[in-house]
């Protein structure tokens, strides 16, 4: 009103229509023009939305970046923080900090879980606010599938977040510990049975590194136990190990796997986790205290209203190969939320991180240059899983590398990955100490304080 108010003053005085007309273009002013810019929300600090939110253009875009924490996190490497290998400030970054880089300046970042979209009104919902969007880029990836099996998610551990791998690591210790004075053998069998259901890179990994704990930490630092009694089981419910790899890999994997001690179970699916007895559909079952879920992944949900909007298998938003979700305009999906069916990928991209990262990439190009856009094609730089010391396996293209080089290979593709140079270096620093010392300072039993309760903690998960 008092801008209205200003033009009128302007334009009521003798020899002020040049005023007037440059009050009036302010007035119909489009968007783009001049000192506009439209509102960009981006769900997710992943590696898809942090691609987007690096590469958009400033100058054109008011950029919001929401996440449910206020750190960027590093998946590949939940494992290593389960089992007490890095402390979990060296996979995590903090967003803030991040955004005061020159590459993201002009981002703005809310913390907040995202409870739902209004496509028609163009916000996205938290907790705490109502954010308008012009046009909204969903990146919040992945979380656990349990496949209807009741209960399990109250049970089992996972380990799909920082958090989660924190939960892991005390839990393996707090098992070792009473194991170390438990009297009672079937009590003490039970304590000692780490289950790991799941044979893809994730279940590989966290196999291998148990592995690797009874086979080398056990008899140096709990003396009460014999590591011959400690049971590690891999359990995969298809004919082989890393589906998503090569067949040499596969084999590679388990010979790996067998080297340090983990057993190794193939076709067998779980169908019940009650009362520490995991069943299995053959009607065989492993009593244990200690079961890791890493069998499989669905798209975070979100209450969409105001369009239909279709979402495909596995939770995935169907986009087009623009990145843009079918059925509502001005909302794009990318990374592992997203599922684009190509003639080279029929049933989607792999949820890789890579996958995530060129996809942001080229959603900035795109929305910055408006015309001519780019379609997506996804560029395969190859895939790797690590099992142990000295024990990797990577394929890229038609090459197949394992061992010591693809061991080298795998950190080295780590360590570049890892946002922030103190991250690079205090991961460095400690793989090199871990491995020539066989030892680590971060096997530290931190249970969580109890009290002062904070209900909105259960309200956001």
């Amino acid at each position: 009103m008092e801008f209205l108010l200003i033009v009128y003053s302007i334009c009521s005085k003798p020899n002020s229509m040049a005023a007037c007309l440059k009050s009036e273009k302010i007035l119909n002013m489009k968007p783009n023009q001049n000192n506009y810019k439209k509102r960009l929300v981006i769900i997710g600090g992943g590696f898809a939305g942090l691609n987007v939110a690096k590469r958009i253009d400033k100058n054109l875009w008011d950029v919001t970046l929401v996440d449910r924490n206020n750190y960027h996190s590093f998946p590949p490497l939940f494992y290593q923080v389960a089992s007490s290998g890095l402390e979990p400030a060296s996979i995590t970054f903090p967003l803030r900090r991040e955004f005061t880089r020159r590459s993201y300046r002009g981002c703005s970042f809310r913390l907040g879980k995202v409870m739902g979209i209004d496509a028609g009104k163009h916000t996205v919902s938290t907790k705490n606010e109502t954010i308008p969007y012009d046009t909204l880029v969903i990146a919040a990836g992945t979380t656990n599938n349990f496949f209807g099996i009741p209960d399990l998610q109250k049970h089992v551990f996972t380990l799909k977040s920082t958090m989660e791998a924190v939960r892991c690591r005390n839990e393996f210790l707090d098992r070792l510990e009473r194991a170390a004075i438990c009297t009672d053998e079937t009590r003490r069998r039970r304590l000692l049975t780490f289950v790991v259901i799941g044979g893809g890179p994730t279940g590989v990994e966290i196999a291998g590194a148990l592995g690797e704990m009874k086979r080398y930490v056990i008899k140096r630092e709990y003396p009460e136990i014999d590591p011959d009694s400690v049971r590690v089981v891999l359990v995969e419910g298809s004919d082989r190990l890393l589906r998503t790899m090569s067949e040499k890999s596969s084999a590679d994997a388990l010979v790996d796997l067998g080297k340090l001690m983990v057993e190794v179970q193939l076709q067998k699916t779980m169908t019940a986790y009650t009362d520490g007895r995991a069943t299995f559909a053959d009607g065989s079952y492993i009593d244990t205290d200690t079961l890791i879920w890493t069998a499989g992944i669905t798209g975070v949900p979100f209450q969409i209203t105001g369009a239909p909007v279709e979402q495909g298998r596995g939770g995935r938003f169907v986009v087009d190969e623009y990145n843009a979700v079918q059925g509502v305009d001005d909302i794009y999906a990318i990374g592992d939320i997203a599922l684009m069916e190509t003639p080279a990928y029929p049933h989607g991209h792999p949820q890789l991180a890579q996958v995530a990262i060129q996809q942001g990439q080229l959603l900035a190009r795109n929305l910055n240059a408006k015309e001519p856009r780019k379609q997506f094609v996804y560029r395969d730089k190859g895939s790797m899983a690590t099992i142990g010391r000295n024990k990797a396996v990577v394929d890229m293209g038609k090459a197949h590398l394992n061992g010591w080089i693809a061991w080298l290979a795998w950190m080295f593709v780590h360590l570049l990955t890892l946002l922030g140079m103190r991250n690079k270096t205090v991961v460095l620093v400690n793989w090199i100490w871990g491995y020539f010392t066989f030892s680590t300072s971060l096997r530290l039993l931190f249970r969580p304080a109890r009290y002062p309760l904070r209900h909105y903690w259960e309200a956001e998960s």
